[in-house]
């Protein structure tokens, strides 16, 4: 399991002590102290945009300049300062927040960003409720992912809400909104157009319709799965109809022998249960919209380079 950040203070110390280093090089030390396997040392974070090990060095790195432990004397690289050397030799058992707030410089730092941010309607701060464990960017994920989840949940109770005719809508614009169907126009006439055992309708792969792929759609209240018995209707008309791909879609779930069954057939067939359905939606813009936008700038090295 990765350390939290603070946890990795003192380790990360203790290698910058020894000379000059890089980020990605304490890792792999580390890792292999803490005897990681293949799998932790790739974790990503939720983001997908930095190892989970190498951010939450970084920052322990961070805040260890901001009390003066630790010194960037090229790009990209780092090191203990004298500071930082003395503190080790008096051998702590653990650097952390609490650790460098007997730092002037790192409480100066500290309390600014704890208060730069405005409170919220409770009146608490973000940093009054973060945890220490993790990182700014894993809490901004794991805020993301909770905004998410309640969208999701959100987006299925007002589909299901509405009627099946509203459903059919919903998936037309989805699918355009995909790039399929050619026009709004032509996916609308496709789809609805049935009447071939399980097919609900028929949308052009592309504009010109050099394919098509069969959709079918359910609109189930949670805790209703799709079965394997109605997945192999839709997959029968598929046979039927000389057809190759097909799409089904529920704002439920799938049984575990309905997902079985499509792994091993001749034909391409795509399950899209409601927690996929309400994800896509909200990747392609189908009734959701941006409400707030929060960009994050990172420094630019190139433009401190005197190469």
């Amino acid at each position: 399991m990765i350390p939290d950040y603070q946890t990795l203070m003192l380790p990360v110390l203790r290698l910058a002590a020894e000379g000059e280093t890089r980020v990605a090089d304490v890792a792999e030390r580390i890792a292999d102290d803490l005897g990681l396997a293949p799998a932790e040392r790739e974790e990503l974070l939720p983001s997908g945009r930095q190892r989970l090990l190498h951010n939450r060095i970084h920052w322990a790195k961070f805040y260890m300049s901001k009390a003066g432990l630790i010194a960037s004397p090229a790009r990209g690289r780092f090191v203990a300062t004298e500071k930082g050397k003395a503190l080790l030799a008096k051998a702590p058992e653990r650097i952390d927040v609490a650790l460098l707030m007997h730092e002037p410089e790192f409480r100066e730092f500290y309390r600014n960003e704890s208060t730069a941010a405005e409170p919220d309607a409770t009146g608490a701060k973000p940093a009054d409720t973060a945890s220490p464990r993790t990182t700014p960017e894993e809490q901004i994920d794991a805020a993301h992912a909770a905004l998410q989840a309640a969208l999701r949940d959100e987006l299925l109770q007002r589909i299901l809400a509405n009627s099946p005719v509203f459903f059919e809508q919903l998936i037309v614009d989805l699918l355009v909104a995909m790039g399929y169907g050619g026009s709004h126009k032509d996916a609308a006439a496709q789809l609805g157009r049935s009447g071939d055992g399980g097919v609900d309708g028929i949308v052009n792969e592309d504009r010109l319709g050099l394919d098509r792929i069969y959709v079918q759609a359910k609109r189930y209240a949670p805790g209703n799965p799709v079965g394997r018995p109605d997945v192999n209707g839709f997959v029968g008309s598929l046979v039927g109809l000389g057809a190759t791909k097909g799409v089904f879609v529920t704002t439920s779930t799938f049984s575990q022998p309905a997902r079985d069954y499509v792994r091993h057939l001749a034909q391409r067939v795509i399950l899209i249960d409601g927690q996929e359905l309400a994800d896509l939606m909200t990747e392609h813009g189908v009734g959701v919209r941006s409400y707030r936008t929060v960009e994050f700038k990172r420094l630019d090295e190139d433009f401190f380079g005197e190469e």
